[in-house]
């Protein structure tokens, strides 16, 4: 009885250590509070593996405990689910609050992210980070995870590797090629041509040098004929200035006569319109004169009629 007491008790002390030695230098830590998620990605996600850091804005917040593949011959596409494990308690929320950390599913509608990064480009190792982009939508798989899902994103090297691999390589090697053909027969084309054309500029450079030589000459002959032209220009206005002064006092002299005309032609229109006037006198005495006039010139009319009747009366006058 002794005996099996004692075997029992090794038993029980070697589970003890062995239980020691998972939580001291293992991963198995039974009392630390864990949360568990799947990712999944579809690209490649070579140097993931299990044990693979899981970070958050590079401080390290889980790892990785499972790599599988999901391949959907339907669409016949290839999908990698991730699953790993956080352990939140080192996470503290700000102003003291002393609730828990929130939920997977309310991180992940705050904009809760995950993609994939190299690691090391040494020993080619990757790992998975989270952060939260609120503005990348969240695509989720149903279909394919059935706990809590971290909706992925591509990373900086994926997109850069996405685009360097839609790039038309092979059109752009052809349009290369093409293009070094192109430059390949211009330069042969130069090379026979150049000659001739230097020849031809040397030529022009010749024949423009003497035409601005001709040029400059007619340009100094036209400089001293525009001189002498301005000079005489110059004595035309003087002569003209001093004609123009001259004929100006005979013009205020005229003007001068003009203006005394004027003055005395308004006086005679003065006088006249006094003497037309009807009720000035000399336009009464001449209304006198005038019927005078007419009396007269109708005695008259009526001794020629008389004389034209009878001539002789030039000889012997009228009779009593």
């Amino acid at each position: 009885m002794r005996k099996e007491t004692l075997v029992g008790a090794f038993v029980l002390g070697g589970v003890v250590l062995l239980l020691a030695a998972f939580v001291l230098f293992g991963r198995f830590h039974p009392f630390q509070n864990k949360l568990h998620a799947t990712l999944v990605f579809q690209g490649a996600s070579s140097g993931l593996t299990v044990g693979s850091p899981v970070t958050f804005r590079g401080v390290q917040v889980g790892t990785v405990d499972r790599v599988s593949i999901e391949y959907d011959p339907t669409t016949q596409r290839a999908y990698i689910p991730v699953s790993i494990t956080m352990q939140p308690d080192n996470i503290k929320l700000t102003n003291g609050r002393s609730a828990g950390l929130p939920s997977i599913p309310e991180l992940v509608g705050q904009g809760l992210r995950g993609e994939m990064n190299l690691k090391s480009f040494v020993t080619g190792s990757s790992e998975i980070n989270l952060d939260f982009a609120p503005q990348i939508p969240a695509v989720l798989h149903p279909e394919l995870v059935s706990g809590d899902e971290i909706p992925t994103r591509r990373s900086t090297i994926q997109q850069v590797t996405q685009t360097l691999t839609e790039l038309p390589l092979r059109q752009l090697a052809d349009n290369t090629e093409q293009t070094l053909a192109s430059l390949r027969a211009l330069s042969e084309q130069l090379d026979r041509q150049l000659p001739g054309l230097i020849d031809s500029l040397r030529a022009t450079s010749d024949h423009s040098r003497t035409l601005i030589d001709n040029t400059n000459t007619t340009i100094a002959t036209l400089q001293a004929q525009l001189a002498t032209t301005l000079r005489g220009i110059d004595r035309l206005t003087q002569a003209g200035t001093t004609q123009l002064d001259a004929r100006g006092r005979q013009i205020d002299g005229v003007l001068g006569k003009t203006d005394a005309a004027l003055t005395r032609a308004n006086r005679s229109l003065d006088a006249l319109a006094d003497i037309t006037s009807a009720r000035s006198t000399q336009r009464a005495d001449l209304d006198a004169s005038l019927r005078d006039i007419a009396a007269a010139a109708a005695s008259l009319r009526g001794f020629a009629a008389e004389i034209e009747r009878n001539p002789q009366l030039l000889l012997t006058g009228r009779r009593p």
